[in-house]
């Protein structure tokens, strides 16, 4: 069994920055793609980043390219999430989630282990 255990959620200002990190129990971690995913309230849940197995390949969804940066540290069992210039529409649960595969999908459907979530509020 495989658990993931979000951090790093909080209240900033617009323009502030977070860190998020996503702890992950088990040790085929670094086997597979990792992702975060957000949810705002009334909003369906979107793929915001992805990062194959090895650091190498991401996918960014196009509401953060450029402000956020995900990353991996294979040796801690741990994906960071780096956000910057944090806009008040970046306010939502965000997820992280383990990939069946080891590349870079983005459909929910492909991911079978979730963390709980970790509340994201950017004030304007």
């Amino acid at each position: 069994q495989v658990q993931l255990v979000e951090s790093g959620g909080g209240l900033v200002q617009a323009g502030g920055s977070l860190r998020l990190s996503c702890a992950a129990s088990g040790r085929t971690f670094s086997t597979y793609a990792m992702g975060w995913f957000r949810q705002a309230p009334g909003k369906v849940r979107e793929s915001i980043a992805v990062i194959s197995w090895n650091g190498v390949s991401t996918y960014y969804a196009d509401s953060v390219k450029g402000r956020f940066t995900i990353s991996r540290d294979n040796a801690k069992n741990t994906v960071y999430l780096q956000m910057n210039s944090l806009k008040p529409e970046d306010s939502a649960v965000y997820y992280c989630a383990r990939a069946r595969v080891s590349y870079v999908p983005r459909a929910e459907r492909e991911y079978d282990y979730w963390g709980q979530g970790t509340q994201v509020t950017v004030s304007s």
